[in-house]
């Protein structure tokens, strides 16, 4: 049942993830009064137009690959539903936890600078934004499940 909504959800949900390669989750916050920009790969100092990496994230880069690779395995489990729902719920609990340790890599970054709103970057809202896509994914996921206890009771 690839055609089905859930496969849009969680293809969404993976591209937010991945999205996190691209987009900053703060941007010229100033740390010692040089503007530096904080992405899911590290940070990055702005010097004279050009972006030079201060420190670099591997481990949470890798973790970020993992975590955006899951939901695309998620859309091709498509004839276990139970097994589908289950692994959507696990990678909400990592997407959160994940959440928590992009924030405490911020926080250690900026050496606890409080980011103003108009410091925000896009991959700020891009995990909150991909786990409200895994729950509609699992809506959808549950009614094919209903759908087919259904058809089943007809036979």
């Amino acid at each position: 049942m690839l055609q089905r909504i859930q496969t849009v959800y969680l293809l969404l949900a993976s591209l937010a993830i991945f999205a996190l390669f691209i987009f900053p989750l703060a941007h010229n916050v100033y740390v010692n009064g040089v503007p530096i920009n904080i992405t899911a790969t590290g940070t990055y100092i702005d010097t004279g137009g050009q972006q030079a990496i201060k420190d670099h994230f591997a481990a949470l880069a890798a973790v970020t690959a993992i975590v955006g690779i899951v939901p695309l395995i998620v859309i091709f489990l498509y004839k276990n539903r139970k097994q589908q729902i289950t692994l959507c719920y696990s990678t909400i609990l990592v997407i959160i936890g994940y959440s928590f340790w992009l924030a405490q890599s911020a926080k250690t970054v900026t050496g606890g600078v409080t980011l103003a709103p108009a410091n925000f970057g896009i991959g700020l809202f891009l995990c909150p934004f991909s786990i409200l896509l895994l729950i509609l994914a699992i809506k959808g996921i549950q009614r094919d499940e209903k759908l087919v206890k259904s058809a089943d009771r007809l036979r």
